[in-house]
């Protein structure tokens, strides 16, 4: 089993610039350990006849055909507009730019 050390911890603290406490070492060292032991138990359960997948569940993307449809003439789109100008919808100025 792999264990990471109170040294290997404190060696990857200084190359981080991180000024860790005697007791933050041990922590991280136990935690770190403790997470190499998970990763192992997950590797050992992985078996050669078992897909690798990204998502637990098998997904799937759904498409519907791409249907050219009329839209809107410009006189439709625009019949029930406060104000327009030029084919546009004209609205208030926000920004206080010159128009």
């Amino acid at each position: 089993m792999t264990s990471i050390s109170r040294g290997d911890v404190a060696h990857l603290a200084r190359l981080s610039r991180l000024d860790l406490s005697d007791a933050e070492l041990d922590s991280y060292a136990q935690q770190l350990t403790d997470i190499l032991v998970h990763v192992q138990t997950v590797s050992e359960v992985a078996a050669d006849d078992v897909p690798a997948m990204s998502h637990p569940t098998a997904i799937s993307n759904v498409y519907r055909e791409d249907v050219v449809a009329p839209g809107l003439t410009p006189e439709q789109a625009l019949d029930q507009a406060p104000e327009s100008d030029q084919q546009r919808f004209e609205v208030p100025q926000i920004l206080g730019e010159d128009a």
